[in-house]
C-alpha cells in the first residue's frame, strides 16, 4: 500500500472515532488530574489517579474552559500514527517501502488500536515510547535508547523489562565481532572482553537510562512528595483490583479484597510478580534476545501481560505493537498452527466475555465458577501461545538487525 493512502486512512479512522466514539473513564481521571495541576494542586487529589504527574502536565490544554477537552484524545491518536511511521522506518531496513507500509497497517488500520486511543487511553503514548526505544537501539544509539528507556519506565513501569533484552542484543553484536576470524587473536580477545558488563554501548545505555529515570522522579518527588512514589510505583506492587478482568489472579484477588492482611502471611498480590518477572526479564530474553530483538520484546511483553495481576483489553496493545515488526521474520502466523493460536486466543476471550456480560449486565454472580474457569482457560491458552512464540523467535532470522537487501 502507498504510504500516503495508509497514513491518510489511519488519521481519518481516528478522527472519526474521536468524533463519534465515547470517552473512557480513564480519560476523565486524566483530565481531572490536569485540572488540579493547573490550579497548583497535586494530581493525586483526584482519587484513582495512579500515573506520573507528567501525564497530567501534558494534558494541561484540556483545562482551558473545555475548549480543548478532546486534546488528549487527539494527542494519543497522533502518537499511534507516529508509532506506525517509526514501524515503517524499522521495516525499511530490510524491505521495500510498500511492503513496510503493509506490515505497519496491522497497527495503523487496526480498529482496536485506534479506538482505544480515540476514547482517551494513554496507551498510544506508551507504544510510541517503546517503539522509539526499539528504533534507537537498532540504529545503535545507546544514549538515546537509554534516555527513552528511563522516560518510558517513568511513564509506565512495565517497559523496564526491555532493558535485559537490549543489553543482551548489544552483547550479540560485540560477541560477533570478537569471533571474526579475520581479526588478530589479540583483537578478538579484547573485543570478547569488552562484550562483558563494561562494554561501552552497555555502559552508555545504563547510565543514560538511570539519569533520565532519576531526574524525572526527582522532579516529581520535589513537587509532590511521597504521594508521587506511593501512587505511581508502590501502589502497583500491593494492588488489589477486585473488578473482574482477564487475569488468572482475578478471582483470588476479588476474594482477598474482602479480608484484610493479617500477621506475616505473604499476600498473593505481593508475590504474583515473581513468576511474571522471572519469565519476562530473565528466561525469555536469554532464550531469544541475541537472535531477534523485536521478537524477544514481543515474547517478553506477552509473558508480562499473561502473568500480570490485572489484565484488560488495552493491555493487549502492549504486545500487539510488536506484531508488525515480528511477522516479517516468521511464517508461524500463516500456517495451520498460527490459525489455531488466533482462534483459541479469540475463543478464550469470548468465553470470558460471555461470563462477564452476565455479571455486568444481567446481575448474576458469575465469579465462581464462570469467570474463574474462563480466566484459567484463557491463561492456559496464552501460556501455550507464549511457548510457541519463544520457540519461534529462537529459530527465526535476525531481520530486525540486518539492512535492506537490494
Amino acid at each position: 500500500m502507498r504510504p500516503a493512502i495508509a497514513f491518510t486512512a489511519a488519521i481519518l479512522l481516528r478522527l472519526g472515532l474521536i468524533h463519534f466514539g465515547y470517552t473512557d473513564i480513564d480519560y476523565l481521571v486524566f483530565t481531572d488530574a490536569a485540572r488540579f495541576v493547573s490550579k497548583g494542586r497535586s494530581p493525586y487529589d483526584r482519587a484513582t489517579y495512579r500515573y506520573t504527574p507528567l501525564l497530567a502536565w501534558i494534558l494541561w490544554p484540556t483545562t482551558s474552559h473545555g475548549i480543548w477537552f478532546e486534546y488528549g484524545k487527539a494527542l494519543f491518536a497522533a502518537a499511534d500514527v507516529v508509532t506506525g511511521w517509526l514501524m515503517v522506518q524499522i521495516l525499511r531496513r530490510r524491505m521495500a517501502l510498500g511492503r513496510s507500509t503493509d506490515y505497519a497497517c496491522i497497527w495503523l488500520l487496526n480498529p482496536i488500536v485506534a479506538s482505544i486511543s480515540a476514547r482517551g487511553s494513554s496507551e498510544g503514548l506508551v507504544a510510541l515510547l517503546v517503539v522509539s526505544l526499539l528504533w534507537a537501539t537498532l540504529e545503535k544509539r545507546p544514549i538515546l535508547a537509554g534516555l527513552l528507556l528511563g522516560l518510558a519506565v517513568h511513564f509506565k513501569i512495565y517497559p523496564f523489562i526491555y532493558g535485559s533484552s537490549i543489553l543482551l542484543w548489544l552483547e550479540r553484536d560485540t560477541t560477533s565481532a570478537a569471533l571474526d576470524p579475520s581479526s588478530s587473536l589479540g583483537a578478538r580477545l579484547y573485543r570478547r572482553a569488552t562484550s562483558a558488563v563494561w562494554q561501552p554501548a552497555r555502559v552508555k545505555l545504563v547510565v543514560a537510562s538511570a539519569i533520565s529515570f532519576l531526574l524525572l522522579n526527582s522532579i516529581m518527588l520535589y513537587h509532590y512528595g511521597m504521594p508521587f512514589v506511593d501512587h505511581t510505583f508502590l501502589h502497583h506492587i500491593t494492588r488489589i483490583d477486585h473488578r473482574h478482568n482477564f487475569s488468572v489472579y482475578n478471582t483470588i484477588l476479588h476474594m482477598s479484597s474482602a479480608y484484610p492482611a493479617s500477621g506475616f502471611i505473604m499476600q498473593i498480590e505481593s508475590i504474583a510478580f515473581i513468576p511474571q518477572l522471572l519469565l519476562s526479564v530473565v528466561l525469555v530474553p536469554f532464550a531469544s534476545a541475541r537472535r531477534n530483538l523485536a521478537g524477544s520484546m514481543l515474547a517478553q511483553t506477552f509473558a508480562f501481560v499473561t502473568f500480570n495481576k490485572v489484565c484488560t483489553s488495552q493491555y493487549f496493545l502492549w504486545y500487539m505493537v510488536f506484531l508488525p515488526l515480528y511477522l516479517p521474520d516468521t511464517t508461524l502466523l500463516w500456517g495451520r498452527r498460527g490459525l489455531v493460536m488466533i482462534a483459541l486466543w479469540v475463543l478464550g476471550q469470548a468465553v470470558w466475555l460471555q461470563q462477564g456480560y452476565e455479571l455486568e449486565f444481567l446481575g448474576r454472580s458469575t465469579f465462581v465458577p464462570g469467570l474463574w474457569l474462563g480466566s484459567i482457560a484463557f491463561f492456559l491458552i496464552n501460556c501455550w501461545i507464549l511457548r510457541i512464540i519463544v520457540e519461534d523467535v529462537g529459530f527465526c532470522g535476525i531481520g530486525t538487525t540486518s539492512k535492506k537487501q537490494n
